[in-house]
């Protein structure tokens, strides 16, 4: 049994989110999104890879991670 993680992240962007983020289904649906799409086990995982927090599924964590993000990686 293969067990993707509980966060999902998107390759181009290095944004990761919940599974359940609007923003995500909605690409998902369009048909795009998901050939890029990575899975990580937790937060630590998707950090450690060099990936962002969500702004729509998770803005407290965005809102974190701008305020101490280098000017040149805030997006």
């Amino acid at each position: 049994m293969m067990i993707r993680g509980t966060l999902g992240g998107h390759r181009g962007t290095r944004i990761y989110g919940r599974l359940d983020c609007p923003s995500a289904l909605r690409a998902i649906a369009k048909g795009g999104y998901v050939k890029h799409r990575v899975f990580f086990a937790d937060e630590a995982a998707a950090i450690a890879a060099g990936y962002r927090p969500c702004a729509r599924c998770l803005p407290d964590k965005y809102r974190a991670w701008k305020a101490n993000a280098p000017a040149g990686a805030r997006r």
